[in-house]
């Protein structure tokens, strides 16, 4: 019995570099004597769902390597929405495997703890290229630092109604990152009018903002986006009460990509500066008495997963 374990080890050993072996030990073919390296993992592991990841890793042994293997190359892990029973639990083993990730989608998980998250980022802030933390209101800024001190890679970066997010962590953000491209501060009280006026003239390759529903966005704020993000395409200033048409208008002489504007309840925007827009950029508020059946369709501007995450 033990030099049948030894032989299985070794076979497994085989697998796990790669080394495809015609037949195991005890003379049967199965499924992971097919090569993990340039088969299993890359053309059926990249198609299989966390879930049946898990499954698989309930099985057997060699289930659980191959399962910790895959995910050690797994490249984007998405779990938002996801608070189902136990997927704490799960999340430790998949922040102990994964070494690899480039994009982390975790919206309103509302079990997720700085404590379950450090590790996750640890292993991963070499390639992380897009985090998105919407509405994680169990996580504080320190799960934030290591994604804005080390994470260089970084061009996608979501917080809204983080209202942890504190005027010193966007500090922060604007000393290590500059090359974010899509940027959500929607629903974050507490961040000052000073360090975003700070903030943007930096962050100036920024394509996708959204800004809804933030007290600091003034019309000061938004003249810094116009004179610095010259690339902006899409822009959200939902609730932005402060904002007027002041700011609109020099947004619109300066940013000329922009493709699209949200201002619904922005009460002191009028005509007088969406109406010049209106020719190019798609606006969420109709002209006054404009038919309904006329206005343009939302998602050929839109990207419809900058309001839906």
């Amino acid at each position: 019995m033990c030099a049948l374990h030894i032989e299985e080890e070794a076979h497994l050993a085989a697998m796990g570099n790669g080394l495809v072996q015609l037949r195991p030990p005890h003379g049967e073919v199965n499924l992971f004597d097919i090569s993990w390296e340039d088969v299993l993992i890359p053309y059926v592991a990249s198609h299989l769902s966390l879930k049946d990841l898990f499954n698989l890793r309930c099985c057997s042994t060699t289930g659980q390597r191959f399962m910790e293997d895959a995910l050690a190359k797994r490249q984007e892990l998405v779990l938002s929405g996801n608070n189902s029973k136990n997927i704490a639990q799960c999340f430790k083993v998949v922040a102990r495997c994964c070494q690899r990730l480039e994009q982390l989608h975790l919206a309103r998980c509302k079990w997720l703890t700085d404590r379950l998250l450090l590790p996750l980022l640890k292993n991963n802030k070499e390639r992380l290229s897009s985090v998105n933390l919407n509405e994680c209101v169990n996580i504080t800024a320190l799960s934030l630092q290591p994604i804005i001190v080390e994470c260089k890679q970084l061009r996608v970066l979501k917080l809204s109604k983080c209202h942890w997010l504190t005027t010193g962590a966007v500090d922060a953000l604007t000393l290590h990152q500059s090359k974010l491209v899509e940027f959500d501060i929607s629903n974050c009280g507490a961040i000052g009018e000073r360090c975003l006026n700070i903030f943007f003239r930096k962050l100036n390759k920024l394509t996708i903002l959204s800004l809804a529903n933030t007290p600091s966005v003034t019309d000061q704020v938004v003249i810094q986006i116009g004179f610095h993000c010259r690339e902006l395409e899409h822009l959200n200033l939902i609730g932005c009460t402060a904002v007027s048409d002041f700011g609109v208008h020099a947004l619109s002489v300066q940013c000329t990509s922009l493709q699209s504007l949200l201002v619904q309840r922005c009460h002191r925007i009028t005509e007088r500066s969406l109406a010049p827009l209106r020719q190019r950029v798609w606006i969420d508020r109709p002209r006054p008495q404009q038919d309904a059946h006329n206005m343009i369709n939302f998602h050929d501007f839109y990207p419809s997963d900058f309001l839906v995450y």
